[in-house]
């Protein structure tokens, strides 16, 4: 806008006629108008021949009327040599942005040849074309970051759905299972020994109003699970279901997230026993060595067609939550049928976990596998 204002003021200190009038205005406007779509962001995605053609109409805008009628054109050289970096490859933008400057050059030493006007003109000339090459592309960051921050709000609710649904397989698939056991033996106790009954009744009340709490915990994205906590429960679970358990726990105190880890690997392995498998014995361990600690359930409820390759927990979910769980604290899981038969679930995990801790020191147990 300065610099249309100082051509309007050469050009009425000049006294122009009609006709140089007519054709100063209608350069303007050209150049206005092609400038001003040259730097919106959509230009750069023009065909080449589009972009070359309008270049070309900008370029005889600004060539024609200096050389005709002698206009001092000041930095509309300048626009055109912006345009030119703008919408060429870099290589042909730079050799034309070059010769518009040095065409200034020439026009110049035509018109005027004074060595101060030379470098004004010189300079007026590359401070514009950089002016409107630098402010387009820094508009055009501006929208790629507005447009990474969208992306990114996007990422995150995929995020979290993903949490949510790992959370819900992970804490209910348990519960419901250890809910249907307890309703299935009630079931089968409360005609011939309804005394019995009445005590796994409160056992599955108990496992029903743990199943609500873990509900309203899913919606926070926070708990802390305990390895040996999830294990006593587990014993009571396996045994209601006349599974013999073999519980070996020697790993101390853990740190609250690879605690957390390792009860939900421990909680989805049980699930795993209570639904896919015929299981009579079920050993639990766990177990510090150096600077890892090590998790392994083993059972020999293995039917025919997991001792031919398909281990049960390969079936939904749960192997992929477990395993994203495990890696995010620096961890390793492995499942698989072994060579007597025997399923087994192994959960290797840092004593200190791998960057999951907050600025504070604390640690943001996210039932996701996340620090919060």
């Amino acid at each position: 806008m300065c610099f249309v204002l100082i051509l309007v003021t050469n050009m009425v200190s000049e006294k122009p006629g009609t006709l140089k009038l007519v054709v100063f205005l209608v350069c303007i406007a050209v150049i206005g108008v092609l400038q001003f779509l040259h730097s919106s962001r959509g230009a750069r995605r023009w065909p080449l021949k589009v972009r070359a053609a309008t270049l070309g109409v900008q370029a005889a805008a600004t060539f024609v009327p200096p050389l005709a009628f002698e206009f001092t054109w000041g930095s509309m050289w300048g626009c055109l040599a912006g345009s030119l970096l703008l919408l060429l490859p870099r290589r042909a933008g730079l050799s034309l942005f070059a010769l518009c400057v040095a065409t200034s050059v020439a026009f110049a030493v035509r018109s005027a040849p004074d060595v101060l006007y030379i470098v004004y003109l010189v300079q007026s000339t590359i401070l514009s074309a950089l002016v409107i090459y630098g402010f387009t592309k820094l508009a055009d960051l501006v929208d790629e970051v507005h447009s990474s921050r969208a992306e990114l709000a996007r990422m995150a609710v995929t995020q979290e759905r993903l949490r949510f649904s790992r959370d819900l397989h992970d804490l209910l698939g348990y519960s419901l299972s250890a809910l249907t056991l307890k309703g299935e033996l009630i079931h089968r106790l409360i005609l011939t020994r309804p005394g019995q009954a009445r005590q796994e009744t409160s056992g599955l009340l108990e496992v029903a109003r743990q199943a609500l709490a873990d509900v309203r915990l899913v919606a926070s994205g926070y708990r802390e699970m305990s390895l040996r906590g999830e294990a006593e429960s587990a014993v009571g679970i396996l045994e209601a279901a006349d599974i013999r358990v073999e519980l070996a726990m020697d790993h101390g105190r853990l740190h609250p997230l690879v605690d957390t880890v390792l009860a939900t690997a421990l909680r989805e392995g049980v699930t795993n026993v209570l639904r896919h498998s015929k299981v009579q014995t079920c050993r639990i361990a766990a177990a510090v060595d150096g600077e890892t600690v090590r998790l392994s359930l083993v059972n020999d409820g293995v039917g025919e067609q997991d001792r031919n390759g398909v281990p049960p927990l390969h079936s939904g979910s749960g192997l992929n939550n477990l395993r994203t769980r495990t890696e995010a604290v620096g961890g390793r899981l492995d499942a698989g049928v072994r060579e007597d038969g025997c399923f087994h679930l192994e959960v290797t995990a840092p004593l200190r976990p791998c960057g999951n801790e907050t600025a504070g020191g604390g640690p943001a147990v996210s039932l996701g596998g996340a620090a919060a």
